[in-house]
């Protein structure tokens, strides 16, 4: 990648997935979108459950599986398109400098791995100057880094002794591990309580402002974006249908879906509401 690069991190252009199908016609799940994101910018895309935002981010990483295929448009990574890279290449890319951090952890984790055995083969992978002492310090480093608390004894655990919030910061010391400067987190806090989520947020926020890592976070809920976003990008039915500042958003929507989206918000009326009817 371009080191003397000065536009955005990332710039995806005119972007087309589509997925095949039995029939004759694929069918179009991302319909040419374009938007940016800076370094050191947290960018929210939302958008309701099948509007295209998963498949977006999928897309950028060269994840996409079960018939889906990019067809048209770039994904431009510090100048260079991703598109035009090897698969070799782009798993070069991949881990080292662009990461995910996927929704559900539980089926993203290895069950019949320890935690410390999953961190270190994403730094093995990318990393593999490093000694087996370097590597075990360095995953001890990340598990603190997500505010893991007795992270020597937590790295020797299997996913499934851990709660759901902590399943999370492991999946984001993964993300990390390689100190990437794109962070993909699609839908992190969904399973997670209000408490575990507000706790999920502030590390990405931290994350963000202490390493200067671009963040793409993907969500169908927009009080969160008003807690996390710097820009926001609404999809709907795979297309682009607004882009603004987050407050320029809340304050002035455009569009109707967007304005949709808002009044679906719970508020503290609805909530009072609510107990009422009940």
């Amino acid at each position: 990648m371009s080191k003397n690069h000065t536009g955005p991190l990332l710039s995806v252009n005119h972007l087309v997935t589509e997925f095949e199908t039995r029939g004759k016609n694929n069918i179009t799940v991302v319909d040419d979108i374009s938007f940016h994101v800076n370094e050191g910018e947290i960018v929210a895309i939302v958008g309701e459950s099948g509007s295209g935002k998963s498949i977006t981010s999928l897309s950028i990483m060269g994840l996409l599986k079960n018939g889906g295929h990019v067809t048209g448009g770039a994904i431009l990574y510090q100048g260079t398109d991703l598109l035009k890279l090897s698969k070799k290449e782009r798993r070069q890319v991949r881990g080292k400098e662009m990461s995910m951090i996927f929704q559900e952890p539980m089926s993203s984790l290895n069950p019949m791995l320890r935690i410390k055995s999953q961190i270190a083969e994403a730094i093995n992978i990318h990393q593999p100057a490093k000694s087996k002492k370097q590597v075990q310090e360095k995953v001890i480093d990340l598990l603190k880094q997500v505010e893991i608390p007795d992270a020597e004894r937590v790295a020797n655990r299997f996913p499934h002794q851990l709660s759901g919030g902590m399943r999370q910061r492991v999946m984001i010391a993964i993300a990390l591990a390689c100190e990437p400067k794109l962070l993909i987190a699609d839908e992190p806090t969904t399973a997670l309580d209000v408490t575990t989520q507000a706790q999920i947020l502030a590390l990405i926020k931290d994350l963000n402002k202490r390493r200067g890592t671009g963040v793409i976070f993907i969500t169908h809920d927009l009080s969160v974006v008003a807690d996390i976003a710097d820009r926001v990008v609404v999809m709907y039915q795979g297309k682009i249908v607004e882009e603004a500042d987050v407050f320029q958003l809340f304050d002035h929507p455009q569009h109707a879906y967007t304005k949709k989206l808002m009044r679906a918000m719970p508020t503290i009326e609805k909530k009072a509401g609510d107990s009422h009817a009940n």
